[in-house]
């Protein structure tokens, strides 16, 4: 299994390339899924801004058409003072296919700032499960 500092790594990599040139606030992100596998993903703006997508949306779109289906974890780096957690549509995305116990690790280019679990992140979520339980 791949370690905490190579989701970083990878993370911070895929960050290098986002596609930000309106708001210049690059974002990428970095999934492990249950088998093993990373994934990743950065942010893409375009000229109808705020239209685009979030690097953790990416990473999952990648996760889903590189036949994974499990987060383990996931690494989420902005740049900046101020923790770059994943927005409310992203959380939802994660909620999907991850466990309220999955560890969400925020990132700066120094390194992991500190970390979440999903259920920390959002609490009493809505997700699969409930629309199971019907």
């Amino acid at each position: 299994m791949a370690s905490l500092d190579t989701l970083f790594e990878a993370a911070k990599a895929i960050q290098a390339k986002a596609y930000a040139p309106y708001s210049r606030f690059k974002v990428g992100a970095a999934i492990l899924t249950v088998d093993g596998q990373i994934f990743t993903g950065c942010n893409v703006e375009n000229a109808a801004y705020p239209v685009g997508s979030c690097a953790e949306a990416g990473a999952v779109s990648a996760m889903i058409a590189g036949g994974g289906s499990r987060i383990a974890q996931i690494v989420v780096i902005g740049e900046g003072e101020h923790l770059v957690t994943p927005c409310g549509g992203c959380r939802q995305r994660i909620r999907e296919f991850a466990a309220p116990d999955t560890p969400i690790h925020i990132a700066g280019p120094e390194g992991i700032r500190k970390s979440f679990t999903l259920d920390e992140l959002l609490p009493f979520s809505f997700g699969p499960d409930n629309l199971t339980d019907r």
